[in-house]
């Protein structure tokens, strides 16, 4: 069957109009610049997800409004994430395995939103130079200390020594955040399918770059591990 250009040609134009509406709704519901009006529209369809579907609460993580910063949240879910950039007014440089930066389909977005990917079984020195030439630039570098998933229920896991040493070179505060709620803990791809109550508590800047290594971590791993505790 053959539809007339007469009747085809409103449809096609009502279409491009709802197509139109939805982006710049997308475009309001952003709160972060990441340079890019695409990423910027991602941005808004995350943050609606992540309050709609997942339950997430409007607070924002206590970020500077620019300059340098390292957040550290605790690593329940393959949802975490999108979570925290939902929670967050600026884009966040989250560092990666790289077997997950180069995962089939996505390698291009986790470039676009600038991921910096770590080789944990080879060369993880290349990620940690690239995570302190973006702190140097005014980005805010984010990363799971435990190094994996790791829930309240499983053995006791010391957090890994990078964050202590990236925050001390840089000359910056981490800023810790303890992620819960989330339906599919322990899961990947089906905790961000799964609807939950998720919440995100921030706590107040942990001066790293003031303090030792070991004093740093013991101070991050009570925050992100057990909630409403204080530095």
């Amino acid at each position: 069957m053959i539809f007339p250009v007469s009747s085809v040609f409103p449809v096609f134009v009502l279409l491009l109009i709802a197509a139109w509406l939805l982006l710049r709704f997308l475009e309001r519901a952003s709160e972060a610049d990441w340079g890019n009006r695409w990423l910027n529209r991602l941005d808004g369809l995350n943050r609606l997800f992540c309050r709609h579907v997942h339950g997430l609460e409007t607070a924002h993580l206590d970020l500077p409004d620019d300059g340098p910063a390292v957040l550290a949240a605790n690593h329940v879910s393959g949802l975490d994430p999108l979570l925290l950039i939902a929670a967050s007014r600026r884009p966040l440089r989250f560092i990666i395995a790289s077997e997950q930066y180069h995962r089939f389909g996505l390698e291009w977005l986790f470039r676009a939103v600038g991921c910096i990917p770590v080789d944990r079984t080879g060369r993880p020195e290349r990620a940690f130079r690239e995570a302190l030439k973006a702190l140097r630039a005014g980005d805010v570098v984010a990363l799971f200390p435990h190094g994996t998933i790791h829930l309240d229920s499983d053995p006791h896991r010391t957090l890994k020594p990078g964050v202590a040493r990236l925050a001390h070179l840089a000359g910056v505060p981490v800023h810790a955040a303890r992620i819960e709620g989330v339906r599919g803990q322990g899961l990947v791809v089906a905790s961000v399918l799964l609807p939950s109550r998720a919440r995100i508590t921030g706590f107040a800047p942990v001066p790293c770059h003031q303090l030792s290594g070991h004093d740093c971590l013991a101070r991050l791993q009570r925050l992100i591990e057990v909630a409403d505790k204080n530095p």
